[in-house]
């Protein structure tokens, strides 16, 4: 039996040579993958996604090209249309066997790329640097505790809905990268991500929290010394005791036997309005903030939102940190860059500029920090000169991971909610101002969250009893300030200028 007069026509033929040409060069990709072990992530993009497309249209040529001819058949009168297949006929049999196997074998190659492609399409690679424009997020997420973990374990999860709605969602954002559409920064938060009941919990699951926790914290002082001050910290995460599951301690905030919710302003950094609930005692309080300039009935438009991990957690994988903070990490973590005089100051000062590009920071980092000692300690920079060489490479390279200009983001265009340093993190509702009508007030007690052991200079700290904690020392004498006002009104105020 010959192929059907109505493939042969120049569509069709060209439909199987694109078919052809598509599976040869499919079949070679996927061997030099396989045995080369040579890969990345546009070769994997190739020969899974684009590569079977060109299949896949090849085959939708032959098919046009036949229902083409096919239509301009008909007006013959001795068009046949269908094929009559003889199985008494040894070259029918043939034909029949061998389309049998070819058909087969599309089909499963159909089966075996089509789930190589959503293997791919969901891997880290394909989601950080083939499909979106995301090299804040990736660059981001690469050093942050959850690197070995999936994207798509949190953006996705299980189950078959939330796949299908990643993948629009992922359509629609490429078309914004594609033309040009893309926020700068992106913005968040992110209305459709799945709850951290579905996802977080799934590793991190409430029944199973820690207990009480020591944190150890270094600061450096812009002093000549670059003086190290410590702070040790018992955080209260959970009860005492491990036994006690999550009676008290902060998250005690998502214990299953208590229901928090709250309302808030669309970046969810201010909360005007707090409920809880008892479920076992069925007790209700509502907390209202009183400085919060809105009205009742603006209030109740306001979505309810029940607390969840990431209204606290909410950069678990992609978090960007300050430059006082990197700086810091920088100092505790390179014992010879702390014997280089004012190098805190230094790199502070190049640091709290906002910069255009990330061309223009390289440059001007390296500037300013060469300068400021030039110009001011031109002793130190003679004898440090190539440790302050060094320092300034390190410093640019940790800026560059936490800022990315082109994107419009540093580490205040995405504000962490845990602590209270440079944002109002847990003063969005411990704050003295979430109050009921009987009076009975969300405190601002820091004791509620951790308790402090230890504080003050390297060589002169103070230690207190765990039963009897001390009361916060600044590093720098400002008197009470810090208890009237929330640190992030001065720590963050040095980048804004």
């Amino acid at each position: 039996m010959k192929l059907p007069s109505s493939y042969r026509n120049p569509i069709s033929f060209l439909g199987m040579i694109v078919s052809t040409i598509a599976l040869i060069t499919f079949i070679i990709l996927f061997i030099v993958m396989s045995i080369s072990g040579v890969g990345g992530a546009y070769l994997g993009l190739y020969t899974f996604i684009i590569v079977p497309s060109f299949l896949i249209m090849g085959f939708v040529l032959i098919l046009g090209g036949s229902y083409l001819r096919r239509r301009r058949l008909r007006k013959d009168p001795s068009f046949k249309p269908f094929t009559t297949i003889n199985f008494n006929d040894k070259s029918h049999r043939k034909t029949v066997f061998k389309f049998s196997v070819v058909t087969l074998i599309f089909i499963l190659m159909t089966i075996f790329g089509s789930t190589e492609a959503i293997h791919y399409s969901e891997s880290v690679e394909f989601c950080g640097t083939v499909c979106h424009s995301m090299d804040p997020e990736f660059t981001a997420y690469q050093h942050s505790s959850h690197a070995n973990v999936p994207c798509v374990e949190c953006h996705v999860g299980a189950g078959s809905a939330y796949f299908i709605k990643a993948k629009l969602s992922g359509i629609k954002m490429l078309w914004k990268t594609f033309t040009g559409e893309c926020e700068r920064p992106i913005y968040t938060p992110i209305r459709n991500l799945r709850p951290a009941a579905e996802t977080c919990e799934k590793c991190h699951w409430p029944q199973k929290f820690f207990p009480n926790s020591l944190h150890h914290e270094k600061y450096f002082l812009s002093d000549s010394l670059n003086s190290e001050w410590n702070i040790v910290l018992n955080m209260k995460v959970g009860s005492n005791h491990q036994a006690s599951g999550m009676l008290e301690g902060i998250h005690w905030h998502i214990n299953p036997d208590v229901t928090m919710e709250y309302k808030s302003n669309e970046k969810r950094d201010t909360i005007y309005w707090v409920k809880y609930t008892n479920k076992k005692t069925g007790k209700v309080s509502t907390y209202k903030d009183e400085s919060a300039k809105i009205s009742d009935s603006k209030l109740n438009e306001i979505e309810t939102r029940k607390m969840d991990c990431m209204d606290c957690h909410n950069r678990p994988a992609h978090e960007f940190r300050s430059p006082t903070y990197f700086v810091d990490l920088y100092l505790a973590s390179s014992k010879a860059s702390t014997e280089i005089p004012w190098l805190k100051r230094a790199a502070m000062e190049a640091l709290t500029t906002v910069y255009s590009t990330n061309e223009g920071a390289n440059s001007e980092i390296t500037s300013k920090m060469g300068n400021f000692y030039k110009k001011q300690y031109p002793d130190i920079y003679t004898k440090y000169s190539k440790e302050i060489n060094s320092a300034i490479t390190d410093v640019k390279t940790y800026y560059s991971q936490n800022a990315f200009p082109e994107m419009n983001v540093t580490f205040a265009s995405y504000p962490r909610h845990i602590g209270h340093f440079e944002t109002n993190g847990c003063f969005r509702c411990h704050n003295d101002k979430h109050k009921t009508t009987e009076g009975k007030v969300i405190s601002k007690d820091c004791n509620l969250c951790h308790n402090i052991l230890a504080q003050g200079k390297k060589d002169n700290m103070n230690y207190y009893p765990i039963n009897k904690p001390g009361e916060f020392i600044h590093p720098v004498e400002i008197g009470k300030a810090w208890k009237d006002a929330n640190c992030m009104d001065c720590h963050l105020e040095l980048f804004k200028k």
